[in-house]
Parts: structure tokens; sequence; C-alpha cells
């Protein structure tokens, strides 16, 4: 969430960052709230002052034993006030409420390097890869078409157990599944660094308003009805949360995890898009990449977390390219956002795989995340984070990038150590 400090003193840059976002935010209602309650904190103030001072001159007629009329006036007055503090404090926490409520809803600033667009169109390729696969023979296959032809991908059956955009994995297709994520997991914990975690499934409502999936995108995330309780759409909201209401050693950051998780969406903006395949399912597997870091560090940090996430697709041989996002498809809480998207055959399209994010301090405000510097100081940390990658999609790209003539799929070289085979065949 953004600062109300930095809202009301920087009213035109919020502004600003709103129409390049596209929002149609009104900050009138707010800045009118915000006035109000400055102005109550003072009436409080003033009335508590007021009360304290009636209550030092009742206890002098008191231990006086004099003037019993004078302290009967000033109890009534004294109680006159306290109903008159109650009453302001009472309208005052409510409009705190309507105004964290409303900030909940304001998007991320987004940072002076990212592109400014309306959409999507306006996204920036910032590098891309060679295609160093030999061409796919012939019309390439979408990855339904030959995960059910192998007999690695049941979709129909998941749709029985399940519902529609669900997948079962069998057989060989389970086991390359599982080699993916165990695959990238190795990578980001033996040679980049990261601690790994594996963490609930299910986190409260706090958790998901920290991350900011609760109030912006409620309809987006599954409910367990009876419960404070949600299904994590992403183990970024498990993990980034280990850390709310702590304070953190400087010498200690940057902190980075990675994760390995389930992750469930409803999808329900979604109707109609891509229901075929493991592209938008509403449970998928994922590996997550989480930092803590200094403000002044936060876009270096970025930059190598992109290219962590790019080192699993090149020793996958897969050919990618690395975008910058514009403003208008920017993600509610980023600040900055590069995109990861592989070069899909059978689709004949480029898939998003990764998207790795510099929240700032957007996320640690809502979580209450700060760091002490070594003068003593504390600040607010900025978070990060970054699929490392989205398996399923991951899965699809490798059964479409190395379909061969046959109808079969090899298996790519850094995957063979986990399983006993080298092709997936008819």
């Amino acid at each position: 969430m953004l600062d109300l400090k930095f809202i009301r003193e920087n009213t035109d840059k919020v502004y600003d960052a709103l129409k390049k976002r596209n929002s149609k935010i009104s900050l009138d209602t707010f800045l009118g709230q915000e006035k109000s309650r400055r102005d109550m904190i003072q009436e409080i103030e003033k009335l508590r002052a007021e009360r304290k001072k009636i209550s030092d001159e009742f206890g002098k007629l008191k231990k006086s034993g004099q003037d019993a009329q004078g302290a009967g006036q000033l109890s009534a007055k004294s109680d006159e006030i306290g109903k008159s503090l109650t009453d302001k404090e009472n309208k005052l926490a409510e409009t705190e409420k309507q105004i964290n409520d409303f900030v909940l809803m304001i998007p991320n600033i987004p940072d002076d390097t990212v592109p400014v667009g309306e959409s999507a169109e306006q996204n920036k390729v910032v590098r891309q890869t060679e295609r160093v696969l030999p061409p796919v023979a012939g019309k390439p296959l979408g990855h339904w078409d030959l995960g059910e032809k192998l007999g690695i991908l049941d979709f129909e059956r998941a749709a029985k157990i399940s519902s529609s955009r669900f997948a079962l994995y069998k057989g060989k297709g389970a086991a390359l599944e599982r080699a993916l994520f165990t695959f990238m997991l190795d990578l980001h914990t033996k040679e980049h660094g990261y601690t790994e975690i594996f963490g609930p499934y299910m986190v409260n409502s706090k958790s998901a308003t920290g991350t900011g999936q609760l109030p912006k995108f409620a309809e987006e995330i599954y409910k367990c009805a009876e419960d404070d309780l949600y299904m994590i759409p992403t183990a970024e909201v498990s993990v980034t949360n280990i850390h709310r209401d702590e304070i953190l050693s400087e010498k200690d950051l940057p902190i980075k995890y990675v994760s390995y998780s389930a992750c469930f969406r409803r999808e329900a903006g979604s109707y109609g898009k891509d229901t075929k395949g493991l592209i938008r399912n509403h449970q998928f597997n994922k590996v997550e990449m989480v930092k803590f870091t200094k403000p002044e560090d936060s876009m270096d940090e970025l930059e190598k977390l992109t290219l962590n996430a790019e080192e699993v697709l090149k020793r996958l041989k897969l050919q990618y390219r690395t975008v910058a996002l514009s403003t208008g498809d920017l993600g509610f809480s980023s600040s900055k956002t590069y995109d990861l998207e592989v070069w899909m055959p059978g689709e004949n399209l480029w898939r998003e795989v990764s998207s790795c994010s510099n929240f700032k301090d957007f996320q640690a405000r809502r979580m209450n995340i700060k760091f002490k510097r070594e003068n003593g100081s504390k600040e607010y940390v900025h978070t990060l984070n970054g699929s490392g990658l989205a398996v399923g999609r991951i899965f699809a790209a490798v059964l479409e990038n190395y379909q061969q003539a046959d109808g079969s799929v090899l298996i790519p070289d850094v995957l063979k150590k986990y399983l006993d085979y080298d092709k997936i065949s008819l």
C-alpha cells in the first residue's frame, strides 16, 4: 500500500501514476476524509488534555476534602467530555477504516523506467534468444494433443474428478512434471543461493491482504467458506508473509527464498480464454523465488532474479524473450515487472512462463516488514518475487519444442538425471 503522507503530499504524482495505469480511481473523497481524520485527531487530543486537567483538579479537591460541590461539577464535566470523546473516537475509527479500505485499492506507483502504455501492446522486448533446438518436423502439435496421444495427460478424467481446467498427469508425464520442479529447485538452491521453503497451501486473510490478493482480487482466489482461509494463488503469499510484523537485520539482507507449491486460481475473468491444455488451469504447479532487500539494492536484485529465472530456460534449451511490461499491463502491486515468454511451436505464439517483479515497499507496508540499519534507523524492506518457473507451462513448452516427427518427445538433457528414460514414445 502507499503511505498516507506520500499520497497527501504527492497527489499530482499519484494521479499521474493512476493515469499511466489507466485507473479511474479518484482521490477526492480520500483527501477529504484524510483532512477530517487529522482534524478529529486534534480534537480528540484536545479533549483528552482537558479531561486530564479536570482529573488532576478533581484529585486535588478530593485529597483536600473540601468543596464537594466543586468536585461534583468537575465529575459531571468529565463525564460529558468522556461521552464526546467516545463519539469522536468511534467516528475516527470508522473514518480510518474507510481510508484504509480505500488505500488498499490503490495500485503501486510504476517505476520511472517502466514503459508508458495503455496495454500489453506497448510492452518492450529487452532481449530475445535464438532457437537452439532443431526445427519441429512437419506441422507441430499442441501440447494437449501430444500429451493425450502419448498417454501422459488426461483432461477428460480430470474434468470427471473435478471440473474443466484441471489436468491429470500420468506415468511418464507425472515423472516429467516432478523432474521439472526438482531441477528448478536444485538450480536455485545449489547455484543461485536461495533457501528452500515448503509452506502452507492455505493462508489467512491477513496474509492474502499483505501481498495484495485481497481485497482487490477477491473474486480470483478460492476461499474456504467456514474458515478465514484461502487457497494460495502462488507461493509468493505464504513465503512473503514469513517475515510479516518482523524487523530484519541489515546484515541479513538480501534474504532469498525459493518454494515449490501447487497454486489455485479461479480464473474468474478469463472465460473463453486458453481453455485447452495446461495454460490457464485452476490448479497448477509453480516454483517461486522471493527476495527481501534494502531499498537501494532492489532494482539490481530484480535484474539478478530475472536472470535466475532465465537460466532455467537456457538449460532447457527453450527459445524465450524477456519483456518489460508497460504501465497499462503492470500488475496491481508491482512497481516494475519483466515477463519471460517461451516460444510454443504447437500454438505458434509466445507464452508467459514467469513474471519477475519489484514491489518496492508496497507489500512491506501492508505486512509491516522493516529492517534495522547499522546506525539504528528502521525502514521498510523492498520485496521482490518471480516464477522460477511455472511448471505446467514449461511442461507444455517441452512437449511442443521437443516433439519428433514420429510423435515421440525427447527429454531435455538437464532432466535426464532425474528420469530413467530419455524419450516418451507412442
